[in-house]
């Protein structure tokens, strides 16, 4: 499990003197194997926010067509001039948009140094960077186009990049034991550094249970492997909108890939709660959700477009379509969460964690989800967990 330090202190009142070595530590003591503490990004100098002021593209004999921009660093990093002059091969951002901008001076992972070079027939004084450059992800489609806005604060030429991408923050990597499935989560693992430091800790998964209600999506249990299933239906999704900034960063410090917006808020809330979360496209679905046990002959195409045959003791939900998912290990393709869904039924269920681990086990499919179940994901959490995940698509979709 990989926990942003700034995650943990969201939930556990550590002190802000307080280094995520000091947590390690501390956590050492409590008795989790703490394999090691590393900043967020290996880049170091100037890594700053720029603006596109002008671009001109210019065919080269190779092919290729490189773009001579003038970018706004900031009246600081300018060097006495309005912006500087950089060669850049992407095509995914325009004039007036906001980049990073890695200056002369900046090393990117790699120990990579950047300087003024002559490429291409032009000076180019630093270097417009992708998210692979950075060390955030591993993107080199195009170049990062930063948003006008990061957390309320507007971003403005000659920012500190780092800060702006959250990357000003360390990562603690734990090998969590079978026994204490519970520190897979942010939640677990800020309430060990609660107690270690004796400060107060805020659940993230502690809102109260309320009574089912009728208006949402119908369910059906037909198996006592799962005695739990909340089912939160949210509306209205734009499918354009994309994952922030700091969504799509945390995932990648927790060492998850960002996909989209509601499949990013599934990932997220599973790692801050450690309830696995299941996504289904609501208007893909036919009829109840059923959970049963699987029947024989049964198959189902999974999200890995792999088809499997079904055993009886695999937990299985169905609609009216057939097999639609293997509980607590991996959904199924029909039904999946797709670039233009706009109606999405979330799943936070609880699934017998022998009957989960031997499931991924017989169909090798070992995933987040089915390492949270058969460890024992707590029961409790999976109402809150589904309600986190609403609320987060009802302020980012």
């Amino acid at each position: 499990m990989r926990a942003p330090v700034s995650w943990l202190r969201e939930y556990a009142a550590i002190a802000e003197d307080v280094t995520g070595r000091a947590i390690g530590d501390a956590l050492i003591r409590a008795g989790l194997e703490v394999e090691s503490v590393e900043p967020a990004t290996e880049v170091s100098g100037p890594l700053v926010v720029g603006r596109v002021l002008d671009l001109v593209e210019e065919p080269q004999k190779n092919g290729k067509v490189i773009r001579w921009c003038q970018v706004d660093v900031g009246p600081e990093h300018n060097a006495g001039q309005q912006a500087r002059g950089i060669v850049c091969g992407a095509h995914n951002f325009a004039v007036g948009d906001l980049v990073v901008v890695a200056l002369p001076g900046t090393t990117l992972p790699g120990g990579f140094q950047i300087a003024a070079r002559k490429t291409y027939g032009h000076i180019s004084d630093g270097m417009i960077c992708a998210a692979d450059e950075i060390g955030t992800g591993t993107d080199h489609s195009g170049i990062i186009v930063l948003p006008a806005t990061v957390n309320g604060q507007a971003l403005e030429p000659g920012m500190d990049a780092v800060g702006v991408l959250g990357l000003d923050d360390e990562v603690l990597d734990i090998a969590v034991t079978p026994d204490l499935g519970y520190c897979l989560s942010v939640r677990g693992l800020a309430r060990e550094t609660a107690q270690a430091f004796g400060v107060s800790f805020t659940d993230p998964a502690g809102q109260q249970t309320a009574a089912p209600v009728a208006q949402g999506h119908p369910v059906r249990l037909q198996t006592p492997a799962c005695p739990l299933f909340v089912a939160v239906t949210v509306t209205g999704i734009d499918p354009d909108r994309t994952s922030p900034i700091w969504l799509q960063n945390r995932l990648r410090m927790a060492g998850m890939r960002p996909i989209s917006l509601p499949v990013d808020i599934t990932n997220y809330v599973m790692l801050e709660t450690g309830q696995p979360i299941h996504g289904y496209d609501a208007d893909r679905l036919s009829g109840p959700i059923v959970v049963r046990q699987a029947e024989p002959g049964e198959r189902l195409i999974t999200l890995d477009d792999v088809e499997r045959e079904l055993h009886p003791d695999d937990i299985v939900i169905v609609d009216d379509s057939g097999v639609i998912g293997l509980a607590g290990v991996m959904g199924g393709a029909t039904t999946e969460l797709a670039d233009q869904t706009k109606r999405m039924v979330i799943e936070a269920a609880w699934f017998d964690p022998v009957l989960v681990g031997r499931t991924a086990r017989r169909h090798r499919l070992g995933s987040e989800a089915s390492k949270r179940f058969e460890r024992g994901a707590d029961p409790a959490a999976a109402y809150a967990a589904a309600h986190r995940v609403a609320a987060l698509l009802v302020d980012l979709a």
